[in-house]
C-alpha cells in the first residue's frame, strides 16, 4: 500500500544556493502529516530538551551555594558538613539529569529522523525511475549513487542539528543571559550577549568561506567515485588493453583534487576553531575579572565567582556546538542540494490527466504516420505506418541507423512522438497509463543485463508473485531448465554483476524465460540473437518461436535469416519504409532487402569457408573427427 509523502513545493528546488528554502522544505518531515505517533515523539523530545536546558542553567546555583556554605564562618561542624554535602549532591544529580534527558531526547526522536531519511530516500529512488531514458543514458552512475548517499546522510544531519543543537543553544543563551542579568546586573548579560554575537558573526563568516571549499571537495569526491565505478564495471576492457596504469592515473588525478580540497578543509577548520576559542576566552576573562573585582569590593561572594565560571563553562559547550552545528547544517544542506536537484528534474514522460489502463483484447499493434527525432534537426523516423495484426509476426529490418531500435523505444513510450500515433487495439498509447502499457509488452533485448542475484530471482522478475513451479515451467519453455539443474546450486545460483557468470546464450535464455513468465500479449524481439554464434542462435530461435506462438510479435532484426518466416517484413531506410512484403516477395523485388540478403549469405559462406580452411590446417594429414567439415583440398582437387 502506498503512503502519502510530504509534498511541499519547496522540495523541488534545484541547487540554487537558497539553502534556507531547502531547510524549510525539510520541516514537513519533522511534523509528518497523518502520523500522530511521530508528532507525539516530537513533543516528548522537545519537552525533554527544554527540561534539560532549565536544569543546565539552574545547576550552577547549587555550586554557588555549596561554595558559599564551605567558605562561611560561624557555622557548626554539622551544618558546615551537611549543607555543602546536600548542595554538592544536588549539583551531581543536576549534571546527571542534563545528560540523561539529552539521551532520552535523542532516543525518542530517532524514529522521526530515520523515518524522514527513509521517506526522502524512497522519494528520490522513485523519482529516478520516473525520469526519462534520455536522463539515464546521460547519467554517471558512480556520481549519481554518491549524490544520493551523501544526500540521505545530509538529511539526518540537518534535521538533528537544526532541532537539537541550534534551537536549544539559543534557548540556553537566553536563559544564561537572563540569570546573569537577574543575579548580577545587566552589564554581565551585555558582555555575554556581546561575546555571543561576535562569536556567531565570526562563525558565520568563516563557515561561508569554508562552504566553497566543501563544494570543491564534494565535486572531487564525486568525480573520483565515478571514475572508480566506471573502471570497475569495465574491468575486462581494462584488462584487454592493459590500461591498469592509465585507469590508476585517471583515478589519482581526481583523488589529488580531493586531497587538496580536504587539506584546505582541515586548515580552514583550524582557523575557525582557533578564532572561536579566542573570542569566547576574551568574553570569559572579562566577566571573571568583573566578578573578581566585585568580590574585592564586597559586592559578591566567592560562590558568585564560581557560579559565573560554571555558567560560562556550561555555555561554552552548546555555543561551541552552535558553531559546529551551523557548519554541519550548511555542509549537510550542500549534500542535500545535490539530491534535491535530482528531485527538481522533471520527468519528460508522464501519464496524461485522466489516463486509463490499457485494455488488451486481441493485441493488434498499429503505427499511424509516426515521426520522431532525438534532435529536431535530424529526424530518425519519418511518417511510419504499419500494422501488426493480432497473433501475427512483423519484422523490421534495415541498415544501421535506419531507426529500427528506436521503434521499440517509442512503443514502450520512452520518448514522445514528434507526430503521429501508436495504438494497441485502437487505444493511443499516449492516452493510457505507462504501467499498463509496459505490462502488456514483453521485451527480449539484444544485450540482456541481469541483476546480481539468483537465476530464480532473475526469471521471477517477469512476474514477482510467480510460484517456483511457474518459474521452472518458464525455464523449460526457454530451454534453460536442464542447464540450471546442472549447476551446484541450481536455481539459487548467483549470476554475478550484470549476469557476467553466464554466457551470452544463457543470459538470453534467462531473458526469454522471464518474458514467458510475464505472459504479455505483445512481444518485441530487439535483435535478440545478433550477438550469438550460429549454433546458439538456432537454439534461441527455437525458444523464441515457442514464445511468440499466438502472440503479436514485432521482430527487430539484423540477421535476415531469423525473419524469413515472418508474416511481413518491413525494410526501413532513412527512417522510411522502403520495401515491405514476405521474404520471397522481397527477394523477387531485387531491391534493398535482396541486396542485404545476398551480402549476408556471402558473408556466411566466407565464414564457413574460413572455418574449413582452419580445420584443414589444424588436422592436415590426420583423420578428421566424425562430423567435421570436409577438407577443402578434397573438395577442390582436380
Amino acid at each position: 500500500m502506498s503512503r502519502k509523502l510530504p509534498t511541499s513545493p519547496a522540495i523541488l528546488v534545484s541547487g540554487d544556493g537558497n539553502q534556507w528554502r531547502t531547510l524549510k522544505s525539510l520541516l514537513p518531515y519533522l511534523w509528518p502529516e497523518g502520523r500522530m505517533d511521530l508528532k507525539i515523539r516530537v513533543i516528548l523530545a522537545m519537552t525533554a530538551l527544554i527540561a534539560s536546558k532549565i536544569i543546565t542553567v539552574l545547576t550552577p546555583y547549587s555550586f554557588k551555594y555549596a561554595t558559599d556554605a564551605l567558605t562561611a564562618s560561624g557555622n557548626t561542624a554539622a551544618i558546615a558538613f551537611s549543607v555543602p554535602l546536600f548542595l554538592v549532591l544536588a549539583y551531581g544529580v543536576g549534571r546527571i539529569m542534563m545528560v540523561v534527558l539529552a539521551q532520552i531526547r535523542d532516543a525518542i526522536f530517532a524514529k522521526v529522523g530515520q523515518r524522514a531519511v527513509r521517506e526522502l530516500s524512497i522519494r528520490t529512488f522513485r523519482h529516478l525511475h520516473a525520469l526519462s531514458l534520455k536522463f539515464h543514458l546521460e547519467r554517471r552512475t558512480g556520481g549519481l549513487s554518491r549524490i544520493i548517499s551523501r544526500g540521505t546522510a545530509g538529511v539526518d544531519t540537518v534535521l538533528r542539528f537544526s532541532l537539537f543543537n541550534t534551537f536549544p543553544t539559543a534557548l540556553e543563551i537566553a536563559l544564561v543571559a537572563g540569570v546573569l542579568a537577574w543575579s548580577f546586573g545587566w552589564i554581565y548579560a551585555a558582555v555575554i550577549l556581546g561575546t555571543v554575537v561576535f562569536y556567531l558573526w565570526f562563525t558565520y563568516a568563516a563557515t561561508e568561506w569554508r562552504i566553497n571549499i566543501r563544494r570543491n571537495m564534494n565535486e572531487a569526491d564525486t568525480d573520483a567515485n565515478t571514475k572508480a565505478i566506471d573502471s570497475l564495471l569495465n574491468f575486462e576492457t581494462v584488462k584487454y588493453f592493459g590500461n591498469e596504469e592509465h585507469e590508476a592515473a585517471r583515478f589519482d588525478t581526481s583523488m589529488l583534487k580531493y586531497e587538496k580540497a580536504a587539506v584546505k578543509t582541515w586548515e580552514s577548520l583550524a582557523v575557525l576553531n582557533s578564532g572561536q576559542t579566542i573570542i569566547f576566552a576574551i568574553g570569559l576573562t572579562i566577566v571573571m575579572a568583573m566578578s573578581a573585582f566585585a568580590i574585592t569590593q564586597k559586592q559578591a561572594t566567592i560562590g558568585d565567582f564560581v557560579m559565573i565560571n560554571a555558567l560560562m563553562v556550561q555555555l561554552y559547550m552548546p555555543l561551541n556546538f552552535i558553531g559546529s552545528s551551523y557548519r554541519e547544517i550548511k555542509q549537510g544542506l550542500i549534500d542535500v542540494e545535490g539530491m534535491f536537484s535530482l528531485l527538481a528534474v522533471n520527468a519528460e514522460i508522464t501519464d496524461r490527466p485522466g489516463a486509463l489502463p490499457l485494455k488488451t483484447s486481441k493485441g493488434e499493434l498499429a503505427f499511424e504516420n509516426v515521426s520522431f527525432a532525438y534532435d529536431h534537426e535530424r529526424p530518425i523516423i519519418r511518417g511510419l505506418s504499419f500494422t501488426v495484426p493480432a497473433g501475427h509476426t512483423v519484422a523490421i529490418v534495415g541498415p544501421s541507423g535506419a531507426g529500427k531500435s528506436t521503434i521499440s523505444r517509442l512503443l514502450y513510450r520512452f520518448y514522445e512522438l514528434t507526430s503521429g500515433k501508436i495504438a494497441i487495439d485502437g487505444q493511443d498509447i499516449a492516452e493510457v497509463t505507462q504501467k499498463s502499457l509496459r505490462t502488456a509488452i514483453g521485451m527480449v533485448p539484444q544485450d540482456t543485463v541481469l541483476f546480481n542475484d539468483t537465476i530464480r530471482y532473475n526469471i521471477r522478475y517477469g512476474r514477482p508473485d510467480a510460484t517456483d513451479a511457474e518459474v521452472e515451467a518458464a525455464a523449460k519453455m526457454a530451454q534453460i531448465h536442464k542447464f540450471v539443474l546442472s549447476l551446484p546450486k541450481g536455481y539459487d545460483s548467483m549470476v554475478g554483476e550484470r549476469g557476467l557468470k553466464l554466457s551470452g546464450g544463457e543470459k538470453q535464455r534467462v531473458s526469454i524465460a522471464r518474458t514467458i513468465l510475464k505472459g504479455p500479449p505483445i512481444l518485441v524481439l530487439d535483435e535478440a540473437t545478433s550477438a550469438l554464434d550460429s549454433f546458439t542462435e538456432q537454439e534461441i530461435q527455437a525458444a523464441l518461436r515457442k514464445v511468440s506462438k499466438g502472440r503479436t510479435t514485432l521482430v527487430i532484426a539484423h540477421r535476415l535469416s531469423t525473419v524469413v518466416d515472418a508474416d511481413e517484413i518491413i525494410v526501413l531506410d532513412g527512417g522510411k519504409i522502403a520495401e515491405r512484403g514476405t521474404h520471397d516477395k522481397l527477394l523477387r523485388k531485387k531491391g534493398i532487402y535482396a541486396a542485404m540478403w545476398n551480402r549476408q549469405r556471402e558473408a556466411d559462406q566466407a565464414r564457413r569457408l574460413l572455418t574449413q580452411v582452419e580445420a584443414d590446417d589444424l588436422y592436415e594429414g590426420e583423420e578428421h573427427p566424425p562430423g567435421w567439415p570436409t577438407p577443402l583440398a578434397r573438395v577442390y582437387t582436380p
